[in-house]
């Protein structure tokens, strides 16, 4: 937020000094600071008491610096990593307060505890069709039988974190809300649920609970022991993050496959330096794309307005022309039942309002199917609204995060990236992914992408060399365990290693061929088997391989290994659990209940771990 002369108390210096500072500062030196601020006030309230109640102010004193009564648990469900780091961002804000606070992993804190806790927090992503995440799997599920304990000394709060086109629109938090009412907890702050632009509706509720909490255990802000050191407030040294992107300079964007592919795959290098970034394997670049420039003048030529009007861009009051506003901050690539509800009341429109209708579901679905905002405007003839107000009923433009496939270690200032391009025809028009194709088409060497590193704390490889790892990765899949292997090579780790790689053409489509050639010689990857779809009458694909190497992988996990799964979410993924779930039955012997339990373990000690789209 950028304060202003007419919206604060400071003067022209205080606010160009301030607004030169805030965007600088981390969550922890914000509420250092915040603390800091509030203790004189507290001081001097406290000195205006006379010198015969020394002793008491004294006590007062004391009293601000007590540990908070109430103990405050925070679990969460991620499946990206979003919840963590919001968990985490919880705890700091408590513990700045001298409030005892722990933190955990859903499938990581026992259900039957939860009847010791006090104060409950959970924070939970929603995956697929309405699912909770894999490490929040095993604790819905208890909670949602017979073994569930009473809840009648808790209160809690939730935040939801999900997708607003899908049907099933953060419905893990949703289940985990209502199910804690009926087990007898209090709410001591309302739900919250947050579309895939969080970070207002996320802050929001941090600020709402921690306030509740804060009354209720009359704690007072006390400042953090230590110093704040001035030099890592300076211009020259900037906080980078998801609020904050860095300008990466494009060095290299080349496209992977050969002449004759169906396919084409972006390798994008991007400078980090000057980002003061790291990162590693398994973690993920975010990119906050922009919107085709030729999608965006359609639209507004469409609705007959002012190019340069200016329109708010965040709930803060920061205003951009609507060009800049459609180009970078909203999303008008992607339809969704909300977004056709709010549309149909702004612009009073009854065709719409009929598809809205309970009886027109496939129809609607249908509908949203491969459409955008100028095709909604169009086919419903929608107009007549300003900018300003038509503004308000978009999503934010959310970020793309994209698997890295370099090391930090063996090259600290680039990050790799392996995009594949999306590109098709439908209704009439050709269409391309808003992130994938801008690289592909409209960003050249030179350039900049607003970028930050996303950690993925649920996708992480074994510290212990000695650690057999299996990797399964077709396409674009494969970009983090080029990041691991490369890493290997980097920090000379030689432990077992094998890939699972496919994609449709051996002769065009084998991704980073001459690296993993290269590795396979140095011995730095182990073992690797290749399938490729297209080259034979009938389609192989990963699982197969794994199949036909059910002896040796099963092995391979009585030994240790860990197993990591990375790309399609909808087929691959699911047919790769399927073949791990018919190996451990087969070769383990085990009834169907048996390697589901098994693999429930797997997941439960992080050796199955899987990062899917």
């Amino acid at each position: 937020m950028q304060l202003q002369v007419e919206n604060s108390p400071f003067n022209q210096e205080q606010t160009d000094h301030l607004n030169h500072l805030l965007p600088t500062l981390t969550e922890a030196q914000r509420i250092w600071l915040s603390g800091f601020l509030a203790v004189p006030a507290t001081m001097e309230a406290l000195g205006a008491a006379s010198s015969a109640d020394a002793p008491d102010i004294s006590a007062a004193v004391q009293s601000t610096q007590q540990p908070a009564a109430r103990e405050v648990t925070i679990l969460f469900g991620s499946e990206t990593g979003n919840g963590q780091q919001i968990a985490e961002d919880m705890l700091q804000k408590l513990e700045a307060q001298d409030m005892s606070a722990t933190i955990s992993a859903l499938d990581d804190f026992k259900p039957k505890n939860l009847k010791k806790v006090e104060d409950l927090l959970i924070i939970t992503a929603t995956h697929g069709e309405g699912d909770p995440p894999d490490n929040a799997i095993s604790f819905y599920e208890t909670l949602f039988s017979r073994k569930a304990p009473k809840l009648e000394d808790v209160r809690f709060s939730v935040l939801s974190l999900g997708d607003e086109s899908y049907e099933f629109f953060c419905q893990t938090g949703k289940d985990f809300d209502k199910r804690l009412e009926e087990l007898g907890g209090e709410r001591l702050y309302p739900r919250v649920d947050c579309d895939v632009d969080f970070d207002e509706d996320a802050s929001e509720w941090i600020e709402g609970v921690f306030g509740v909490l804060r009354e209720s255990q009359e704690a007072q802000p006390v400042m953090p022991e230590g110093q704040l050191e001035t030099n890592s407030l300076t211009a020259d040294q900037p906080v980078f993050s998801r609020s904050n992107p860095f300008r990466a300079e494009v060095l290299e964007n080349l496209n992977l496959n050969d002449q004759g592919s169906n396919k084409e795959t972006r390798h994008l290098e991007l400078s980090l330096e000057g980002s003061n970034f790291d990162f590693e394997p398994g973690d993920s670049l975010g990119i906050f794309p922009e919107n085709d420039p030729n999608l965006v003048d359609q639209l507004i030529v469409q609705m007959d307005w002012d190019p340069n009007e200016t329109v708010p861009i965040n709930k803060q009051g920061e205003v951009r022309s609507l060009r800049n506003a459609l180009l970078t901050n909203f999303e008008v690539t992607k339809l969704t039942k909300p977004l056709l509800e709010k549309a149909a009341q702004l612009f009073e429109s009854e065709r719409l309002s009929k598809l809205l209708q309970p009886e027109q579901e496939e129809e609607r679905k249908a509908y949203l199917e491969g459409r955008d905002l100028l095709d909604l405007v169009n086919d419903f003839e929608l107009g007549g609204v300003s900018p300003v107000e038509f503004v308000q009923i978009l999503r934010k433009m959310p970020a793309r995060l994209y698997s890295i496939a370099n090391s930090y270690q063996a090259n600290p200032d680039e990050v790799h990236l392996t995009i594949g391009t999306v590109a098709y025809h439908a209704h009439g028009r050709d269409r391309t992914g808003v992130c994938s194709g801008q690289c592909a088409l409209r960003v050249e060497p030179g350039e900049q992408l607003p970028v930050y590193i996303h950690r993925n704390p649920n996708f992480k490889f074994p510290s212990d060399a000695e650690t057999p790892v299996i990797m399964v990765g077709p396409g674009t899949g494969v970009a983090p365990f080029r990041s691991f292997l490369e890493e290997r090579e980097e920090t000379e780790i030689n432990g077992k290693t094998w890939l699972f790689y496919g994609d449709q053409h051996f002769s065009s489509d084998f991704l980073y061929q001459v690296d993993w050639q290269q590795w396979l010689k140095e011995g730095v990857l182990s073992k690797m088997d290749v399938a490729f779809s297209r080259d034979t009458a009938e389609k192989v694909y990963v699982q197969h391989r794994m199949h036909e190497n059910s002896k040796e992988l099963y092995q391979w996990i009585t030994e240790g290994a860990n197993i990591y799964v990375c790309g399609d979410e909808k087929r691959m993924a699911k047919d790769v659990e399927d073949i791990l779930l018919k190996i451990l039955e087969q070769e383990g012997r085990m009834s169907a209940e048996e390697a589901g339990e098994y693999l429930k373990d797997l997941r439960q000690q992080k050796r199955y771990q899987r990062d899917v789209y």
